[in-house]
């Protein structure tokens, strides 16, 4: 796999990327040029919070209030890109996504899956995980809008359905 040098893309911002309108939803990040796969494009910033300060600051937006520029770490802590985050807290999900992001020691990278076209724009598969038992309800609240074949129709992580045996038909002896 192909990396950038950490230098070009350890700030929140990246001369790989421009922030302007989705298709997807509100603010998208597109390529300014076209990105290898596997290179290091831009790392995720912003206050590193605990999860009963996520909670406090959850919420808070009447219109849109599942939507947080929240970003869970393996520690338990969580980057708040809504405070003091750079342009990566505009990357949208995708269920077919470009993108991955990836922990490196206490950063967060956004990783090229595949080559991305110059103007196409980046996504993460967000995989959004909720303590709670996932209702048709909670589905609608985490919608997904990016219009992928395979979509699951929301950004939360669903749990990975059981695969059903076929049953075999008897053979009767003659």
């Amino acid at each position: 796999m192909k990396t950038s040098s950490p230098s070009a893309s350890a700030s929140s911002t990246s001369p790989y990327i421009k922030v302007r309108h989705s298709e997807i939803h509100g603010k998208g990040v597109f390529a300014a040029r076209k990105i290898p796969e596997g290179t290091r494009i831009i790392e995720y910033t912003g206050t590193r919070i605990s999860s009963k300060e996520a909670d406090k600051r959850a919420g808070l937006d009447p219109d849109n209030p599942h939507h947080t520029f929240f970003f869970s770490l393996e520690s338990g802590k969580i980057i708040d890109g809504g405070d003091g985050g750079g342009d990566a807290r505009w990357i949208n999900h995708s269920c077919a996504p470009n993108c991955e992001a990836q922990e490196e020691g206490k950063k967060v990278f956004i990783h090229a899956l595949t080559d991305i076209k110059r103007g196409e724009e980046l996504s993460y598969d967000y995989g959004l995980v909720i303590d709670d038992k996932i209702t048709k309800s909670l589905k609608k609240d985490y919608a997904c809008h990016c219009g992928a074949e395979a979509c699951r129709k929301t950004m939360l992580s669903l749990p990975k359905k059981k695969k059903k045996k076929k049953k075999k038909a008897a053979k009767k002896k003659d």
